[in-house]
């Protein structure tokens, strides 16, 4: 598994520690310098079964500078998927990725079904 974070963003930290406590082994990976690419990102969404709209960091910056609010319901997935390939500080984070699951965000809910 791999964890993409942002180093400074306080719940890539609290999930870190979160994992690090339960003993769960990750390889971790900066989402601003080493951004997912269009097809990790195609392949992550479509492995997911979670709405697009979930991966996007709807409380950033780049989120909201670019006014996306209201421009993604008049984008395709495909552009949409081009757009999140653009820039790590778009991408919802942490972005968990394994074998047989993506979770975009921290929700502890989810993490306890899937850890």
């Amino acid at each position: 598994m791999f964890l993409l974070c942002y180093p400074k963003c306080s719940t890539c930290k609290k999930a870190q520690a979160w994992l690090d406590e339960r003993g769960v082994a990750y390889e971790y990976r900066d989402i601003k310098t080493d951004n997912p690419t269009y097809d990790e990102l195609k392949l992550w969404y479509e492995k997911s079964g979670l709405p697009l709209k979930r991966f996007f960091n709807t409380s950033g910056l780049a989120y909201r500078n670019n006014n996306l609010k209201d421009k993604l319901p008049e984008m395709t997935e495909e552009e949409q998927l081009r757009l999140l390939a653009t820039d790590g500080m778009l991408v919802k984070r942490p972005l968990a990725v394994g074998d047989d699951f993506v979770l975009p965000g921290f929700r502890e809910k989810e993490w306890v079904q899937t850890f």
